[in-house]
């Protein structure tokens, strides 16, 4: 046994998976099983020194783990065994407000949440069953994405429905990305110097999936996703909040079931909807610069949104310790930073234009201006923060 956490984000079609060294946050090991059940189905995989591919034709996800495990640097690294292995489960329900070491009943658990998460909950259990087969005597522990916001008062996660569709049926706003949120708010008190338990956040995670949401004292006191992750911003092919009479409408008007309306919300909609070009930011301000209107139609209303989410977010703060800019586009992406700041100077945010062009790309650092609310880019690191909390169970 040594201090080694491995952990895997099973996805319905991938398997995010990394070795680290809980203690130090080192990575061993890391990579990706995609296009799983596919005849290219692949493993791509890199050690701090090695690196390479491995084709996996028509794998399922049982046989992927398998196929990681025998990677040869990870078969050397594995050799011993991990203290624990930690996957990211995105929906937890009511049930789970931190992460939990996985039993039957837990599992049990899980399944039942499968009903308000059914592309995210089924995958994640398939690769827990998956784990617990390679490795039968090491710990599971389940970390969840709405563990985090379950600190939210129930007069922010409850809708305005009738109440017995809360009571019999759970129907309530659960919030995702929690472990993201949670990873960021501690790092932004440590580079501020501010004592977590006293600290106010808005954080904005930002990639193809996007939520923001209000931290205050450690806690998570509102987020823009709901019950599921459709709720809230704008994102890659998500459309985030919409009438939701807008089924009824489309439905007949196009003569579409309600299955068929909300695939349209969740895969074909969002930046890919509006531009008609790509759910990729970096391919639309390409597109933007050549004239094409959908695409820079799609970046600004991602903007305002963005802003429009981050200010009703204020609502449940007492003060704005800093404004936090995480995920892929989040990180990456100076543009879109410095058009949704430009939506919320009546927030006392303002932009240093030369710290927005240096920091992000795994830069963490203060990007506004001296007289500003500290605006900052942090990136995330959901597997070390999973690791973090498997040492934190199993050392306990």
């Amino acid at each position: 046994m040594n201090n080694n956490v491995l952990v895997i984000n099973c996805g319905s079609s991938s398997i995010k998976f990394g070795l680290i060294e809980a203690a130090s946050g080192k990575r061993l090991i890391s990579g990706l099983a995609e296009r799983l059940g596919d005849s290219g189905a692949r493993v791509v995989w890199k050690t701090q020194s090695d690196g390479g591919t491995l084709s996996i034709p028509d794998a399922d996800h049982a046989h992927a783990i398998q196929a990681i495990v025998e990677i040869p640097a990870a078969k050397t690294l594995l050799a011993t065994p991990p203290m624990a292995i930690g996957h990211r489960v995105v929906h937890g329900g009511e049930q789970f407000s931190a992460s939990t070491q996985i039993d039957a009943a837990v599992l049990t658990a899980i399944e039942d949440c499968s009903n308000l998460a059914p592309l995210h909950n089924p995958a994640n259990i398939v690769g827990i069953n998956a784990a617990m087969a390679q490795f039968p005597a090491v710990p599971q522990v389940a970390v969840f994405d709405t563990a985090f916001h379950q600190t939210i008062p129930n007069h922010a996660y409850m809708y305005a429905v009738p109440y017995e569709w809360y009571d019999r049926l759970g129907v309530r706003r659960y919030g995702f990305h929690g472990t993201s949120h949670r990873f960021v708010t501690q790092r932004a008190a440590e580079i501020l110097g501010l004592e977590y338990e006293n600290s106010s956040f808005i954080s904005a995670h930002l990639g193809n999936g996007c939520s923001a949401a209000a931290v205050r004292a450690g806690r998570s006191v509102d987020t823009t996703m709901g019950m599921t992750p459709l709720e809230g911003l704008m994102m890659g092919t998500r459309s985030g909040n919409v009438d939701p009479a807008l089924h009824q409408f489309i439905a007949q008007a196009l003569g579409m079931t309600l299955e068929q309306v909300t695939t349209q919300l969740n895969k074909h909609s969002g930046l890919l909807g509006v531009s008609g070009v790509s759910n990729d930011m970096r391919t639309l301000f390409a597109a933007a610069a050549d004239g094409n209107e959908r695409a820079a139609l799609a970046i600004e209303m991602f903007c305002f949104r963005l802003a429009r989410g981050v200010a009703a977010l204020t609502a449940s703060l007492n003060q704005i310790d800093a404004l936090i800019f995480t995920g892929g586009i989040g990180e990456n992406s100076a543009p879109i930073r410095e058009k949704c700041i430009g939506y919320l100077q009546l927030l006392n945010f303002e932009l240093d234009p030369a710290q927005n062009a240096i920091h992000g790309r795994g830069r963490a650092g203060n990007i506004s201006t001296s007289t500003s609310t500290p605006v900052l880019v942090i990136p995330t690191d959901e597997e070390w923060m999973i690791s973090q909390d498997c040492a934190a169970l199993i050392g306990r």
